[in-house]
């Protein structure tokens, strides 16, 4: 099993958490201060996710682009997948934040969010 070492991000210490790995079961050798450093790594060691945020173009809008973000974080192997459906995306104005601009974004059970409201030009 290779080591790897992991930077928690859950709070503002940073540990940097040292694991074993195969794949499917992980080891945290050292590093970690806290519980919530263990589950961070082993969580970012065998499955790790990120909210990806990105914009979408809008249509008859005030503004160009609405800012959007996923409603859950996904798996880091779907992102590029899921930027492919964003980029392919337009969305009309009105947009208010909260809507949902895409749901199951690339089969990922993740919806996209607008984070910003949108006017319909005049």
């Amino acid at each position: 099993m290779p080591k790897k070492e992991i930077t928690c991000i859950v709070c503002p210490i940073g540990c940097k958490i040292i694991v074993k790995t195969d794949g499917k079961n992980c080891k945290i050798l050292d590093g970690n201060k806290c519980k919530q450093g263990l589950n961070y790594a082993k969580s970012e060691a065998l499955d790790p996710r990120r909210v990806l945020t990105s914009s979408v173009l809008v249509e008859n809008g005030d503004w160009p682009l609405v800012s959007v973000k996923t409603s859950v974080p996904i798996k880091k192997k779907n992102i590029s997948n899921v930027l492919k459906e964003i980029r392919s995306k337009r969305s009309m104005a009105p947009i208010n934040s909260g809507d949902i601009i895409i749901k199951n974004v690339a089969k990922t059970g993740a919806a996209i969010i607008a984070t910003k409201s949108i006017k319909v030009t005049k």
